[in-house]
């Protein structure tokens, strides 16, 4: 089975759509959390990622087939659905305020029943934001290694916006990169997709239109370098 894996979208349904057209056929879609902040496009970004008539969260095979897209929570989705962000920086506590006028209660609902962990395929492929032992905790590239692994085959972590994967003889560290802010000094859009059953990884990089997303940064009233900084994928 392969697995297109997205992380980090952050409201910017700009790079989102731009993933999902350059998307390769897969089975299924999973996604390490952060779907809103930052950018303008929170309530649309939850849309296409909820799936809102799928019905309750769950973790079964038959939901990466139904057009469901298993999620865990990110940082940001849990400051936005609880109205709490503490040590955001300005652009992160506007992006804040911005998402909450915007979302409504039934989507606020998704995004605090998030989970911070998720397992699909039976358990093989675990997907968490940050780290597994603490979905807070930037895991950066020097950090990866076999003990991050469990009994899965896969594991599968965000938030730090950086593409990069490891295959060890035990499994597969996988990190997407951030569809719509990344922070690796590549301005595309990243995702990824794994192939479960073959134990590979093909990390894939999409242009998408960065200028229209810093005229709705501005228009939205939201910091401009949240807009500007996409043009240097930091």
């Amino acid at each position: 089975m392969k697995l297109g894996i997205l992380s980090d979208v952050h409201g910017n349904e700009v790079a989102l759509q731009a993933v999902l057209a350059d998307m390769p056929s897969v089975d299924g879609l999973v996604c390490a959390g952060d779907v809103v902040g930052y950018n303008p496009w929170h309530a649309a970004c939850v849309d296409a990622i909820a799936a809102p008539e799928s019905g309750p969260i769950a973790d079964s095979d038959a939901a990466l087939l139904d057009g469901t897209v298993p999620t865990v929570q990110g940082n940001h989705d849990r400051a936005v659905a609880t109205d709490h962000a503490p040590r955001f920086n300005h652009m992160a506590a506007a992006a804040v305020d911005h998402a909450r006028d915007q979302l409504t209660d039934d989507q606020l609902a998704w995004l605090d029943g998030l989970p911070t962990e998720r397992r699909v395929l039976d358990g093989r492929v675990k997907i968490v934001h940050g780290h597994p032992d603490d979905p807070d905790h930037y895991t950066r590239p020097g950090e990866f290694g076999p003990d991050l692994l469990g009994d899965e085959d896969a594991l599968i972590m965000g938030h730090t916006h950086v593409q990069h994967h490891e295959r060890y003889d035990d499994g597969i560290v996988l990190n997407p990169g951030s569809v719509g802010q990344p922070r690796d000094d590549d301005p595309t859009a990243a995702y990824a997709v794994l192939d479960v059953a073959e134990g590979t990884v093909e990390e894939r990089r999409v242009d998408y239109d960065t200028d229209a997303v810093i005229r709705a940064v501005e228009d939205a009233g939201l910091p401009r370098q949240i807009g500007f900084r996409l043009t240097q994928g930091r």
